[in-house]
């Protein structure tokens, strides 16, 4: 069964400022979801904007180095592995995800600078027959393009 893949193709606002509400739909439709960051340093810096970027909001979340892990519906790691049975994950940094049909969706979030690996993602995950669908930020939020 082919995994559902969305790029979103940050034009307007920056990945601290998306992510965030992404997440937000994520959690409210009941994923448990993976965040994939570059390398431990950025988890970090992930786990805390999530707790500082809105006050009238929560995110449960953690860190896959928490010694409960696993019980957080919204971890963040700077692997791909997916130890706590997430159905979501959420690609921060430019990696492609080596297991995509291990998700029921992959959010593969980019930057303007990055359009190009992104083509190339795109292109691998087509030749393996997932579903595809290309998301750009507009003045007015989120607009599906292809």
């Amino acid at each position: 069964m082919p995994t559902d893949i969305r790029f979103y193709h940050l034009t307007d606002t920056p990945l601290e400022r998306a992510l965030p509400q992404l997440l937000e739909k994520a959690y409210g439709g009941k994923f448990r979801t993976l965040v994939k960051t570059a390398d431990a340093e950025s988890a970090k810096a992930m786990d805390s904007l999530l707790w500082a970027y809105d006050e009238a909001s929560f995110l449960p979340h953690g860190l896959a180095s928490d010694k409960n892990a696993a019980e957080h519906p919204i971890l963040i790691t700077s692997t791909h592995e997916n130890t706590h049975g997430a159905t979501l994950l959420a690609v921060t940094d430019g990696s492609l995800t080596p297991s995509p049909e291990s998700f029921q969706r992959v959010l593969d979030i980019f930057h303007e600078d990055d359009r190009d690996a992104a083509r190339e993602r795109w292109k691998t995950y087509k030749d393996a027959g997932h579903a595809l669908q290309y998301w750009q930020q507009t003045d007015t939020g989120w607009t599906q393009k292809a």
